[in-house]
This record gives structure tokens, C-alpha cells and sequence, in this order.
């Protein structure tokens, strides 16, 4: 294959995802603002927290949620054997305010990943209509409960998912946290995720997830997909094999979330989550391709500039100036909040 075979490959692997990124976003948006007085009553939301050591976390995520308003709500969080303070921080919530309750993890039963035994019986203590599932690493903003269930209720969505907005600190953290964006956006047809009900464009966030409590059951929660690791794209396939209806929206104005806290931590999640995340071990291949392909390739060919001829030097430019054009849309996505829908204070109807 000569150099300039080479740079084209390299050129439309890199436009491509630029060019449905773009395009995405006109469809990747926030829940708009609720405006007071609302023109209707939303409905009650049961927010869900699996947190097993997470005393670092835990009050900070409680207190985030409960500084919201508009609608009913309740705070469940499931006790996971916690060897730490957890259940002591939320229990002194509870005593504070009737909305908080705390409740103890049962023992783990064989065939099931934690995380998912954890929200499968917290679904089951949940009271209200609308379930929203919650890392305890995540803080909500005032309002994001009555936005997110106006929302829903008004795409008459099943199961909804967004990245919050990344909190990052060390440097591999902002190398590589926006990766999750970059994929999203750069690789899933969201225009098709709406149109279609395949499980093929399911996707989501673990961190956050809000259901319609009667289709949760309907698609067997996490009790269907109780052995993976990885949520965040099993649960909105089990819910589209279903027949029920997924979508996204743009998290970062409505929480935000301090995923890891040194290169380590990243290395590990990370790595974890591409595993898992991409949900076929022949997958993996394919993947890297493409995103070498789109990501390194024009970068190697700028490099071997003194041997490659003028024109073929210029389409890997054009190549590596996508791919960097991507990868800053991707920066601006993941750590800057969302382009806000109706000012607030303009009625959601």
C-alpha cells in the first residue's frame, strides 16, 4: 500500500468521525430548564445509589441530591458491606430528612457482578414511577431532578442516559477522560438510535441512568445482564431486545462526576471499560483499527514527511487536523456544561 493509499484511508477514517460527531450534536442536547410555576406535575423519582466504601463520596452525592425541588423524590442508597463510614453518613441524613433512606445490601448471590445485584434490589425498594440510578461519585445539580423527569416524560422515553460532565485533575485524566465523548459522539449514529429500536445503537452511561420503573421490569433490569461488569451499554440493550426505547441526552449541566483520581485509577477504568464496553472480544480488532487509523496513522505520515511526497503530505495534514479537531470537540463536550435548551424560567411543555 504506498503512502498516499495510505493517507486517504487515514483522511476518511478521521473526517468521518468528525463529521457525525457535528452532527450529533444537534441531536446530543441537555434537558431544557423547567420553568416555575410548571404547566404540569412531573412525576415522582426514586434516585438510586449503590455505594459499598464510598464514605468519601456519599454525603456530598446525598446532599446534591436533595438540594432539588419541583417534584417528589426519594434517596434510596444500598449499603453494599461497607467496611467504612458509609452506612453511619447516611443514616444521619435520614435522621435530618424523611426523604433519605439507607437499606443493607443482601449477600451476593452466585453469576452476579456486584454493581448490578446492588441496583436490582434497590429497584425493588424504589417507591415511585421513575427510577434514576446514580454513582455515588456523581453530584446532581439543583434542578436536574424536575428537568430530567419533565424529559422523559416528554419523549416518552423508557430508559435515558447521559455522561455528566468529567471533573478531571492529573494529566492522563485530561488526556484520556474525553475519550468517552469521542467515541459516543464520533462513532454512534444518534439520528438512527432514535429512528430505530435495535439493539445495535444501544448505548449509555453507568453513571447515570433514569427508567420508567414499569418498562425496568418489563426488560428484566439488571437482573438481565446480572454477570457484566459494564452497564452502561448491556442495560440499553436489554431494554431495546425488549422492544422499549432508549435515548441520550447531554449530562454535563445536569451532574457531574470525578470518575478517577490518578493515572493508575484511569489506566485501570479505563482499560476495564473498553473491554467490556465494547462487548465482543472480536470487536477489539476492528476497533483499533479504525481508531489508529483515524487517530495515529495521520501522525506517523506527518512524521515520515521527508520521504513522502507534497500532495500526500498534505492530505495527512488535512487527516491529523480532523483528528485533533476531534478530539477538541470532544475536550469542550466532556468538561464544559451543555448548551442549555429554553432559558430558565420559560415553561418546559
Amino acid at each position: 500500500m504506498t503512502a498516499e493509499v495510505l493517507a486517504m484511508v487515514a483522511l476518511v477514517l478521521a473526517a468521518l468521525p468528525l463529521a457525525l460527531f457535528l452532527v450529533n450534536l444537534t441531536v446530543y442536547r441537555p434537558p431544557p430548564p423547567v420553568g416555575v410555576p410548571t404547566s404540569r406535575k412531573l412525576p415522582a423519582v426514586s434516585v438510586l445509589i449503590p455505594a459499598r466504601n464510598e464514605s468519601a463520596n456519599i454525603g456530598a452525592a446525598i446532599a446534591s441530591a436533595l438540594h432539588n425541588d419541583g417534584l417528589e423524590f426519594e434517596v434510596v442508597v444500598l449499603d453494599d458491606h461497607s467496611e467504612d463510614d458509609t452506612a453511619a453518613i447516611v443514616q444521619a441524613f435520614a435522621r435530618r430528612d424523611p426523604r433519605v433512606r439507607l437499606a443493607s445490601a443482601p449477600p451476593l448471590p452466585g453469576g452476579w457482578c456486584g454493581k448490578q445485584h446492588a441496583c436490582h434490589v434497590l429497584a425493588g425498594l424504589a417507591r415511585h414511577p421513575w427510577l434514576l440510578f446514580l454513582d455515588a461519585d456523581v453530584r446532581l445539580e439543583p434542578g436536574a431532578l424536575a428537568r430530567l423527569a419533565a424529559w422523559v416524560e416528554q419523549r416518552n422515553v423508557d430508559l435515558a442516559s447521559g455522561v455528566p460532565r468529567q471533573v478531571t485533575g492529573t494529566w492522563l485524566e485530561k488526556l484520556l477522560i474525553p475519550l468517552v465523548h469521542l467515541i459516543l459522539l464520533g462513532y454512534l449514529p444518534m439520528p438512527f438510535m432514535r429512528w430505530f429500536r435495535s439493539p445495535a445503537f444501544a448505548a449509555g452511561c453507568g453513571q447515570l441512568f433514569i427508567a420508567r420503573a414499569t418498562a425496568y421490569a418489563r426488560a428484566g433490569g439488571h437482573a438481565a445482564i446480572r454477570t457484566t461488569l459494564h452497564d452502561g451499554l448491556r442495560l440499553p440493550k436489554a431494554f431495546r431486545r425488549a422492544g422499549l426505547t432508549t435515548d441520550l441526552f447531554d449530562a454535563t449541566d445536569v451532574a457531574s462526576c470525578r470518575m478517577y483520581h490518578d493515572a493508575a485509577e484511569v489506566w485501570r477504568g479505563l482499560g476495564k471499560n473498553a473491554a467490556e464496553g465494547i462487548a465482543a472480544p472480536g470487536l477489539i480488532g476492528p476497533w483499533t483499527l479504525l481508531l489508529a487509523g483515524g487517530h495515529v496513522l495521520p501522525f506517523v505520515l506527518l512524521l515520515a514527511a521527508p520521504w513522502i511526497g507534497t500532495q500526500t503530505l498534505a492530505i495527512a495534514a488535512i487527516a491529523a487536523g480532523a483528528s485533533l479537531a476531534l478530539r477538541g470537540l470532544a475536550v469542550a463536550v466532556s468538561t464544559i456544561c451543555g448548551r442549555a435548551g429554553p432559558p430558565a424560567g420559560q415553561p418546559l411543555r
